[in-house]
């Protein structure tokens, strides 16, 4: 199996790119500010995952999983901000990235289950 068979992973590539199609829209004076740092965050969830599941080890895919948590919830913060300065509607992608957070949980949790406290 490889990160790309992840639900996770599938589901937050496809972020990805409606994370860019929003940003498209966005006024011309947010491509460096905003919109560069949506792109940032939504390139980071499915990155974090794939470099986890690559880790020899649960607890460091654990850890990359609460990366890629991370910077969802900036994502989720700036299309926040983007809804609220009256630049488009969220509340799709708000709700596809609350499903990606459930999703990304159960993962992390299975993952946790199995494995010992650090340093025992």
């Amino acid at each position: 199996m490889s990160y790309r068979n992840l639900k996770a992973w599938d589901k937050s590539m496809l972020m990805v790119v409606k994370v860019y199609d929003f940003c498209a829209t966005l006024p011309a004076d947010e491509k460096f500010v905003l919109s560069a740092q949506m792109r940032r965050a939504a390139l980071s969830i499915p990155s974090n995952i794939a470099e986890g599941y690559g880790r020899g080890t649960k607890q460091d895919y654990a850890r990359f999983l609460d990366i890629s948590m991370g910077s969802l919830r900036e994502l989720q913060t700036q299309l926040e901000v983007a809804r609220r300065l009256k630049f488009g509607e969220t509340k799709a992608l708000q709700d596809e990235l609350e499903e990606l957070a459930r999703i990304i949980r159960g993962l992390s949790k299975s993952l946790r289950k199995d494995t010992p406290p650090e340093g025992s």
